[in-house]
């Protein structure tokens, strides 16, 4: 069934509390297709894989999000602001108990000392690392001339490399149409976890229509997908697709809640 951005787009929640605020440089959304077989055990029963048909085959999609928090604030109160490298890592589903598209998230990696917030507070899947841009963008072409990301770390060490053309088309498999395959990449608003703690979390966020522009694939080595075996080093090269976006503001609801039942 196609997918409408009319359905998905709503206006902003009101924001209170400790909700955040952010501008996210640099942001791109490099995703694989796997066999659906790969994901198995990985999430609870509550949620299924949002599949897509390429070639005739079921595949579930995976996604790598980089980007740089350039102003991670308050959403209400004066408050210092923070600058940060992250990327996410994510698996779209259905939420079967409600019906809703969202994503799984496998885990963050987040470079900045407060980590240990959502780590060790809210118990996130988050993890420390030190990750660098070097990227330059050209606003005269609308593209990049240069995209390079690199994360040292531990649980995630990761290296990619974009490049863009003039060429504005794109080709995204497994969707009736563009629009459907947008609405789906791009367009989540609620994340689901397993918590540090072994329980299911939640957290939802609110953006609007993103402007994404395709980009190709130079090189790729997400240190994550290679170990759990989910998308080989191989495999790495030849994304489903690769998504950028010079900035995009996100608003995130917070503190992250439990889910009450996984089933």
């Amino acid at each position: 069934m196609p997918l409408k951005f009319r359905d998905v787009l709503i206006k902003r929640p009101k924001v209170r509390g400790i909700d955040a605020v952010c501008q996210l440089q640099h942001f791109a959304i490099i995703t694989y297709a796997v066999a659906p077989e790969r994901l198995v055990g990985l999430i609870p029963g509550r949620f299924r894989l949002d599949e897509v048909a390429i070639d005739g085959r079921a595949q579930a999609l995976i996604s790598v999000v980089p980007f740089l928090d350039v102003d991670f604030t308050s959403a209400v109160f004066p408050f210092p602001k923070f600058q940060m490298g992250q990327t996410n890592y994510r698996v779209y589903i259905v939420d079967t108990a409600t019906g809703e598209r969202g994503v799984w998230f496998l885990g963050t990696t987040l470079d900045s000392w407060t980590v240990a917030i959502p780590r060790h507070i809210w118990k996130l899947p988050w993890h420390p690392g030190q990750i660098s841009f070097d990227c330059e963008y050209d606003p005269q072409t609308g593209r990049y001339k240069r995209y390079r990301m690199r994360t040292e770390a531990e649980w995630a060490p990761a290296e990619v490399e974009l490049s863009q053309s003039t060429e504005r088309s794109l080709c995204l498999p497994g969707f009736p149409d563009t629009e459907s395959a947008l609405v789906y990449l791009t367009h989540p608003l609620v994340s689901f976890y397993h918590r540090r703690d072994g329980r299911v979390g939640t957290y939802r966020v609110w953006h609007q229509q993103l402007m994404v522009q395709p980009a190709s694939l130079i090189s790729a080595h997400f240190g994550l997908l290679s170990r759990t075996g989910l998308v080989s080093a191989a495999e790495q090269q030849s994304p489903h697709s690769a998504l950028v976006q010079p900035i995009v503001e996100f608003t995130i609801y917070l503190p992250p809640e439990v889910v009450a039942s996984e089933s």
